[in-house]
């Protein structure tokens, strides 16, 4: 029983500093993956969002209802890589209070977070297009230039 919750603890422990990495200052993590890696997130919401709609368009039988699921469980899932990703790389470590474009950059991060959890709520197409605006929104507001990498639908 004791090995058990050694191992239990051991496991817990090593999944919080796991989890908590990115907030060590080890210098590993870039600005431009985490840009990225929303897109990437904001166009599989956008496909999801698409295949919802498709899937709801005719009779819907059995396994539609189970790809309509599916669908949904990938729009909130990427949904809430995004607001992750905000919260805890974008808030927590790289938005300095003492920056100037201090409020600019954290209004636009707030943007994100809001438009994806508008993705969450709605099938409408126009919402990943707003979350995809407001990612682009952030990357000016935070790194003061126009977005210089290839991102296109």
């Amino acid at each position: 029983m004791t090995r058990g919750l050694i191992s239990v603890f051991s496991m817990l422990m090593f999944a919080s500093l796991a989890f908590a990495h990115c907030q060590v200052p080890c210098g590993i993590y870039g600005d431009q993956l985490r840009f990225e890696q929303m897109l990437e997130d904001q166009k599989t919401i956008s496909k999801a969002q698409t295949q919802l709609n498709e899937l709801t368009d005719g009779q819907i039988d059995a396994q539609s209802v189970n790809q309509i699921g599916r669908w949904i469980a990938t729009k909130e899932e990427h949904a809430t890589k995004i607001q992750m990703t905000i919260a805890s790389y974008f808030m927590a470590q790289r938005i300095k209070v003492d920056n100037p474009k201090y409020v600019k950059q954290l209004t636009a991060a707030h943007a994100v977070m809001l438009h994806a959890m508008k993705c969450k709520q709605s099938a409408d197409p126009a919402t990943a297009k707003g979350l995809e605006k407001a990612i682009f929104d952030l990357y000016r507001a935070y790194e003061g230039k126009e977005p210089d990498f290839d991102h296109s639908h």
